[in-house]
């Protein structure tokens, strides 16, 4: 993965949070038991694992990257989008500080939970992670967006600028 490759998962990002500002509040917050729970909750997680993953354990910029469960609720869109702010900057700096180590394994503990041995990841494969994890719950979005009887947007990667 390099930057410009990013640049279309952030294409397609957009597209979706775009299309999540047009939906009633009562939809976007709808529970149900697909996904994370909810439109909201799952792209609450979707943020978060990017600040798990790159930001505290590869990057070591926080102990606490997840919102606590009883917070969730109480997120807003503007606030989802500006957690994935942050989470750019951590694909861009992993990009950078890892650049020609990004398949060398890093042996650390996991830095949001108390126990548990060290884990071996590369910066290279959870990079990919955060990525892929991301296109399955827009999928799951997407899902939950037909269910709720709208036609989702196009997201698709192939349809973002070259």
């Amino acid at each position: 993965m390099n930057l410009t490759e990013y640049r279309s998962v952030q294409h397609t990002r957009k597209t979706l949070l775009n299309f999540c500002r047009d939906l009633p509040q009562d939809d976007f917050t709808n529970e149900n038991a697909f996904g994370w729970g909810s439109i909201r909750h799952t792209l609450v997680h979707t943020a978060d694992c990017y600040h798990a993953w790159l930001g505290s354990f590869l990057l070591l910029k926080t102990k606490e990257p997840l919102t606590p469960k009883n917070e969730i609720k109480d997120v807003t869109l503007d606030e989802i989008v500006n957690r994935f702010g942050p989470a750019d900057e951590y694909v861009k700096e992993v990009l950078d500080h890892f650049a020609g180590r990004m398949e060398e394994p890093l042996l650390r503990k996991i830095p949001w939970r108390d126990e548990g041995d060290p884990i071996s990841m590369t910066p290279g494969k959870l990079l990919f992670h955060v990525v892929t994890h991301e296109y399955h719950h827009k999928g799951q979005v997407m899902a939950m967006v037909r269910q709720l009887g709208f036609e989702p947007p196009n997201t698709d990667v192939l349809g973002t600028p070259d």
